[in-house]
């Protein structure tokens, strides 16, 4: 199963590379519903796949679900509003647990009392993801007992579709943008290619293969706001938090702040997939050794 993950294809593209690498023929699926609206302007992103791509048009077959079957749209909106609610007492639990983090990072101490201390408040936040993901699964399992997929007829169709533009597919490639509207279709539309197919994911593509997507910019208009837990990934990469845009979202001079970021998710490994960065996992889901990743010191290892 060869999955690469990839940086931005903004400034740097190479994508179409690295299809051409892992599947030099055939017709390659590609999912844009991270674009929304503008999912079919995909003209650029054929011309780099040569005229081979088949977009699988995940956000326009949401859209249609949600005209045509009343019951689950319905439904979904009250889980997303549901899932609003969750996110917000998240945030505010998790914003007060992350500050007496920081706190006790900078506070001078005796080493050993200095770590026990920093390493139960590390726990502290790390239980309050635990219970948001918790929180989450309960949330999706509410939502499928209220309105299944598997009962309706225009998930069905359009599941029935997906899979077999997926049958012919050499390849997968999943662009980014919105990472909860690409995970909402990638999700609803059961996208899970043969594991032979290899899958080439950048951006919040990238993000959307592992087991939990990750938010984070230290240099948003609001200052540092401590990253957050966004959602359930699909799982293809094992013990990996993807981070697209490092260098323009993370302060890697700041070495208390990445000593916090790379415990709370450890022993996930934090890789860093600015421009041009291209990381292929293992078959065993392991990050190559001279992938960058982020250190407790805040530095970059190669």
């Amino acid at each position: 199963m060869r999955t690469v993950l990839l940086g931005p294809q903004r400034f740097l593209t190479t994508a179409g590379t690295v299809v051409r690498s892992v599947a030099p023929e055939g017709p390659v699926a590609t999912v844009t519903a991270g674009w929304e609206d503008r999912e079919s302007a995909d003209g650029e992103l054929d011309e780099v796949m040569e005229g081979r791509s088949r977009n699988l048009h995940l956000y326009g077959r949401l859209s249609d679900v949600l005209v045509s079957d009343e019951h689950f749209a319905t439904e979904a909106l009250a889980h997303r509003d549901a899932m609003d609610e969750l996110a917000g007492l998240y945030s505010l639990r998790l914003q007060r647990a992350l500050d007496s983090v920081y706190a006790v990072a900078r506070r001078p101490a005796r080493p050993a009392v200095a770590e026990a201390a920093f390493a139960d408040a590390v726990r502290g936040v790390r239980d309050i993801d635990d219970w948001y993901l918790r929180t989450v699964d309960q949330l999706y399992g509410e939502l499928e007992a209220a309105a299944s997929p598997e009962a309706s007829e225009p998930i069905a169709r359009h599941r029935h579709e997906v899979a077999q533009l997926l049958g012919d597919a050499a390849a997968l490639a999943i662009a980014g943008g919105h990472v909860g509207i690409l995970l909402r279709c990638l999700r609803l539309f059961a996208v899970d290619p043969r594991p032979e197919v290899p899958v080439v994911a950048w951006s919040a593509g990238a993000m959307a293969m592992t087991e939990r997507v990750v938010l984070y910019n230290d240099r948003g208009p609001q200052g540092v706001q401590g990253a957050e837990v966004w959602d359930r990934g699909t799982g293809r990469v094992r013990n990996v938090v993807a981070m697209p845009h490092a260098r323009r979202r993370l302060r890697l001079d700041d070495a208390v702040h990445a000593r916090v970021f790379v415990r709370r998710f450890e022993p996930a490994v934090c890789l860093l997939l600015d421009d041009g960065t291209q990381v292929e996992i293992g078959a065993d889901g392991s990050v190559p050794e001279d992938a960058r990743v982020l250190t407790e010191t805040g530095a970059a290892a190669s």
